[in-house]
């Protein structure tokens, strides 16, 4: 099953995060106030709908509820931001992320509800979308045109095992270089001997087109 997601507002950040989703196979709903904008990206989403982010009718006839993550990419527009995070925790979005634009907006941002503010000099749209689509990856940094670095989850069928044990370079073509737990939140070298556990987080090394397989 495909993640949904709807992104509200089609600036630099909301069209660089609703084409990538997009692009790795998620339902995109891609909404904004600027009809031209709507026309472009019909063919990049899967439903492309014009409407008023600041009028409340007009966002709660979105029918937001029905998708996994709704994403307010609105890092200028503080009401809007506002009615469409309070709209969509009120129709039972599970996670709800928010671009903001200072650390205040930020700040309310959090007192309404968001689960996750982007910060826009830190963040871009490809590299959330990277994270957002996959429940396994924590966080995503290119390295260069073929290679990434991913924070990830070990995957169940890791679960008890060791690095030894899994030979996951050779099975995976995945890189291990460097390995925390929950409880010490201290990044450390791999030891290829030690059990991965639920609480292990893991930092690799690999190739982007093998991302699709980190789910």
């Amino acid at each position: 099953m495909s993640i949904s997601i709807a992104v509200l507002g089609l600036g630099k950040y909301g069209r660089s995060l609703a084409e990538s989703m997009y692009n790795l196979g998620a339902d995109v709903m891609v909404v904004d106030c600027n009809q031209n904008l709507i026309d472009d990206f019909a063919a990049k989403s899967t439903v492309a709908v014009c409407a008023n982010l600041e009028d409340e009718d007009d966002v709660k006839e979105l029918g937001l509820g029905n998708m996994d993550i709704v994403c307010t990419a609105m890092g200028s527009n503080l009401t809007a931001s506002i009615l469409s995070v309070s709209i969509a925790k009120e129709q039972g979005v599970p996670f709800v992320v928010a671009k903001s634009g200072s650390k205040r907006m930020a700040s309310i941002l959090h007192k309404v509800g968001v689960d996750k503010v982007i910060d826009p000099e830190n963040e871009n749209g490809q590299r959330s979308a990277r994270i957002l689509s996959s429940a396994s990856v924590l966080d995503y940094f290119d390295v260069d045109g073929n290679l990434c670095m991913v924070e990830i989850k070990p995957k169940k069928k890791w679960l008890s095992k060791s690095l030894a044990e899994l030979d996951i370079r050779k099975e995976n073509n995945i890189n291990v270089v460097a390995m925390k737990s929950n409880k010490s939140n201290k990044w450390d070298f791999a030891d290829p001997h030690c059990p991965l556990t639920e609480s292990t987080n893991l930092l690799v090394v690999m190739q982007k087109k093998d991302l699709k397989d980190i789910k």
